[in-house]
């Protein structure tokens, strides 16, 4: 027998109508804090590394901050919980004036790659899925269209890409290969006047709504790598919302479906001949992922810093405690040597002399030590460290994501002892060949 109304309705609207009253404002039910909807002041450099930047360098790294903490720390917190992109917000993050990084020319900033580190750790400084939603669009769509596209299609795309006036994902990763990215078994197909795209991505951030999609996929005729540009909209094209992230829930992750979707001849992008092609974009890339995590420690380490004088127990702050001075001061310390890491590998960079190997031990190293960075926050925090409203549980999740994309730490770790030892692990033994004892 079917319940009745009473008893088997049980929708979100009826259940909410039987909850009760809302929750109240955070600066009511805990006034001892101050939540960071109100971002706490920067704390951070204990070593004076901003007088490593130019004066340029260090009045964007100010205007960024200023744009992150007015326009968005009041309202990441609510976002984040909804799973759901500000797009309201575009405009003031095209204010920032970084989409592009490093490119010159085509409406680009042409920023030093130093400036373009500071700039991205100053946004997740903030928020982590704003820097994401920056760099895939940024480090990734549009430098891959400037290091590997015709002039014909710089000039096309990238100045409103540049203004974020159309948007742009990476689609790379596939449902069956990430780690091992070079396997992808998207096709392209040679067709009279362009291509046949056929395949399916996963992961791709921004893919939901972008206006341009970088594609990846395997030529049937040479089996190399060649790269597509795809608009939006194209018959054949499907992109879909990855659905209960615990990290980067702003962003907005998808999977991707290619039918035979044709790409004229004019999309193809000419630089992208092999796998081997795009290492000259995920070199910059990796960089810019190594800065996230170093932002969002900074980020945590302000909010603790402000939190542990505020917050009273015992009848003194719990500043005035020395096991919380230990955490505090190992996160400081950790934040310290990021930051550190990240400034030479961009001088390595700039000077011709970061290999493979420089990118992944900094991304992977970096990540790592935020993670350990990113806990000791949540400790300080106690009950507080698993709510949004006070940055570090919000921070806490959207580092676990950023901890796997662009290189995993153990395969960022492979790369690195490959070049230093000169052996590649990343392949076991065959399978099926018995071990002779």
């Amino acid at each position: 027998m079917a319940p009745s109304q009473n008893q088997g309705d049980f929708s979100a609207g009826s259940i909410k109508s039987h909850v009760g009253l809302p929750a109240l404002d955070v600066s009511l039910a805990f006034p001892q804090a101050t939540p960071a909807a109100i971002f706490p002041p920067s704390a951070s450099d204990y070593y004076h590394f901003d007088d490593l930047l130019s004066s340029e360098e260090q009045a964007l790294r100010r205007k960024i901050r200023e744009v992150m903490e007015k326009e968005i720390a009041p309202i990441m917190t609510a976002y984040w919980e909804k799973a759901e992109f500000p797009f309201h917000v575009i405009p003031k993050l095209a204010s920032l004036k970084v989409a592009g990084g490093t490119i010159k020319g085509y409406g680009c900033p042409g920023l030093s790659l130093t400036a373009n580190a500071f700039a991205m750790a100053e946004v997740a400084r903030v928020d982590a899925s704003c820097s994401t939603f920056i760099l895939v669009h940024s480090s990734l769509a549009m430098l891959t269209i400037s290091l590997c596209g015709s002039e014909e299609q710089k000039q096309k795309y990238l100045p409103s890409l540049a203004e974020l006036q159309t948007v742009a994902c990476w689609g790379l990763t596939e449902p069956d290969y990430g780690s091992d990215a070079s396997s992808l078994s998207t096709t392209a197909t040679k067709v009279s006047g362009g291509w046949i795209l056929d395949g399916q991505k996963r992961w791709i951030g921004n893919s939901t709504f972008a206006d341009v999609l970088v594609i990846f996929a395997r030529n049937t005729e040479t089996n190399q790598i060649n790269g597509f540009i795809v608009k939006k909209g194209a018959p054949g094209l499907r992109a879909t919302k990855i659905e209960n992230k615990i990290g980067l829930r702003i962003v907005q992750n998808g999977d991707i479906l290619l039918k035979k979707v044709f790409i004229p001849e004019e999309d193809r992008l000419p630089g992208m001949n092999s796998f081997q092609d795009t290492k000259k974009v995920l070199a910059v890339s990796r960089v810019m992922v190594a800065w996230q995590p170093i932002g969002i420690s900074m980020g945590v380490f302000d909010m603790c810093h402000r939190y542990l004088k505020e917050r009273k127990q015992f009848g003194a702050p719990l500043a005035a405690f020395q096991l919380n001075q230990e955490k505090l001061v190992r996160m400081l310390g950790n934040i310290q040597a990021m930051v550190l890491v990240g400034w030479r590998l961009c001088k390595l960079y700039e000077s011709g002399k970061m290999t493979s190997g420089h990118a992944s031990l900094g991304k992977g190293w970096i990540s790592l030590k935020a993670r350990e960075t990113v806990s000791l926050g949540r400790e300080l925090l106690g009950g507080n460290g698993i709510l949004a409203d006070f940055l570090v549980a919000k921070a806490f999740c959207d580092l676990e994501p950023i901890f796997s994309y662009e290189g995993t730490y153990d395969i960022n770790s492979l790369v690195t002892g490959r070049e230093i030892t000169g052996i590649a692990s990343f392949k076991p033994a065959a399978f099926g060949k018995r071990s002779r004892l």
